[in-house]
């Protein structure tokens, strides 16, 4: 997988009816350590909240694929308050599992638990998937969702994504969906 979308280190910023998708900021922090450190939020993620250190990690992770490879997670940003929302966007996790995902960008995302339950997931995941329609052509997406996640479920169908393979990833059962994105 090579870069494809956006100059090194420049993240383009969405704007929808309620969020802005851009780059991460120093500011972000806090509330990213804090989401990803709730284990409303990580039950279906890895199964157990994450350290600050983890966090931080994260944040640089994303950040590294917009400067290395051209995309990658948008912070989310609620217009109304300014509030750092969540994250979503696109991945190479050069995840060790089968069938392999070698090649295919990952999309993903997760909300703070105040953000649950009002549509910003699939707001989110459509800008982004719309992006991906623009920046990567016909190259499949996929991402993996705990079967017992059903809010997720919902958004990515809602979004395109069909179930394609159940699988395990860390020992946990998964299904990989999958989504042509020159499908509308």
């Amino acid at each position: 997988m090579t870069g494809c979308c956006e100059p090194a280190g420049q993240v383009p910023v969405i704007e929808t009816a309620r969020l802005l998708l851009r780059g991460y900021r120093l500011g972000d922090f806090p509330a990213s350590a804090a989401m990803w450190g709730d284990p409303q939020v990580t039950r279906h993620i890895g199964g157990k909240p994450s350290s600050e250190a983890d966090s931080w990690r994260n944040l640089m992770f994303h950040t590294g694929h917009w400067a290395l490879l051209g995309f990658g997670f948008w912070a989310l940003e609620e217009k109304a308050t300014g509030s750092f929302v969540g994250e979503a966007g696109f991945a190479d996790f050069k995840r060790d599992i089968r069938p392999s995902l070698q090649g295919v960008r990952e999309i993903g995302w997760v909300l703070a638990p105040f953000a649950h339950g009002k549509g910003l997931a699939t707001e989110a995941v459509r800008a982004a998937v719309d992006w991906g329609i623009r920046h990567f052509g016909p190259a499949p997406t996929a991402c993996l969702i705990s079967p017992d996640n059903t809010p997720s479920i919902r958004v990515a169908e809602k979004c395109g994504y069909r179930p394609a393979e159940r699988t395990t990833y860390t020992g946990k059962p998964v299904t990989i969906f999958r989504r042509s994105l020159e499908a509308a």
